[in-house]
């Protein structure tokens, strides 16, 4: 099931009936109801901005089990709401136990750096089929070459350094796939500075909270990572698993722009901190596009069956739930193609 969204600035959700609904006060004599839907239906609820919740709302969601996440009306990442932890000590003991084991860490780390740069070079090559562009034939040659190069380091920090250098190039080849009106030069974050960078921070920011919902659903420790250094509130491990499935939501912003989902005037400018801003219909439409996505279907390596895009990030976790379980740090990748 898809997370319900909720864009409308200044709106409430409550429970009435066993349905969460989402309503707008416009005054005292008239309220609008914008959106009803089963509670056993909803999986998630992802609120962005100005919207409340009643203490029904949240009691009954808590209830359930079904998160809630909270970000900024421009998409920013800002909390979450969320039930009992899964109260699975022996796989938090294994977790922490492994992060002691050097080589345990960089042979893991090593899977997930090897997922990511193979699902990019794989997007590359999918879309230059019929450009042959010489610039991202060579972006794609670029992450060959760092693909052969991960199995020989030897420590993290040259691991990153790879990882990095060969992302860098990714990001060179696949701007050449956006028509200039988009003024994508490479990758800038915090702040995003063109609209292509502001799809993929939200992007990304939504991928993340599924990866997260993933990591804990199996009974990890979302912040215990192998990839990514530990930082105080970073979900590493998180983090770790969104690697492979960055270019996703790369492939949806692609597709987005290039069909006329999205296009230059839905955005506009904005403060210094914040200086492109993706207008709340756009926000609507690039929402649709990701859960198009997101629900479409993928044979999964190890399972052999056809799921859904978001079943596959859980299927993620619990594979490298397993690894961690089984001290086998052989994670595979989705193998995108």
């Amino acid at each position: 099931m898809p997370p319900v969204y909720v864009v409308e600035q200044n709106t409430k959700l409550r429970i009435r009936n066993q349905r969460l609904e989402v309503e707008r006060v416009e005054d005292d004599a008239h309220i609008e109801t914008l959106l009803s839907v089963p509670l056993g239906q909803v999986s998630q609820v992802i609120l962005f901005g100005n919207v409340g919740l009643t203490t029904p709302a949240i009691d009954a969601l808590l209830g359930e089990g079904r998160e809630v996440i909270f970000l900024t009306r421009n998409g920013e990442y800002r909390g979450r709401l969320i039930g009992e932890i899964t109260p699975h000590v022996p796989l938090r003991r294994a977790q922490y136990a492994r992060l002691n084991e050097p080589h345990f860490v960089l042979a893991l780390a090593k899977r997930f750096v090897h997922a990511k740069l193979s699902h990019q070079r794989a997007l590359l090559l999918r879309h230059n089929r019929q450009r042959s562009d010489p610039l991202i034939h060579s972006a794609a040659e670029q992450l060959a070459q760092a693909l052969e190069a991960v199995e020989r380091k030897q420590n993290l920090a040259s691991l990153r350094g790879l990882e990095g250098s060969a992302t860098a190039a990714y990001f060179g080849g696949l701007r050449r796939l956006f028509d200039p009106v988009w003024r994508f030069e490479k990758r800038t974050r915090r702040p995003p500075a063109d609209p292509v960078n502001v799809l993929l921070s939200f992007g990304y920011t939504l991928m993340a909270q599924t990866a997260s919902g993933a990591v804990q659903s199996m009974g990890l420790d979302p912040y215990a990572g192998f990839l990514h250094e530990y930082a105080y509130n970073r979900p590493a491990l998180a983090l770790d698993l969104l690697e492979e499935f960055r270019p996703v939501v790369d492939g949806v912003a692609l597709w987005a722009c290039a069909s006329g989902q999205i296009t230059p005037q839905d955005f506009e400018p904005g403060p210094p901190e914040r200086p492109v801003l993706l207008l709340e219909d756009g926000l609507k439409r690039f929402i649709r596009a990701y859960e198009t996505r997101m629900e479409g279907r993928f044979t999964h390596p190890l399972r052999g069956v056809q799921l859904a895009m978001r079943q596959c990030v859980f299927e993620q976790a619990r594979q490298a739930a397993d690894c961690i379980q089984q001290a086998k740090p052989d994670f595979r990748g989705m193998g995108f193609r």
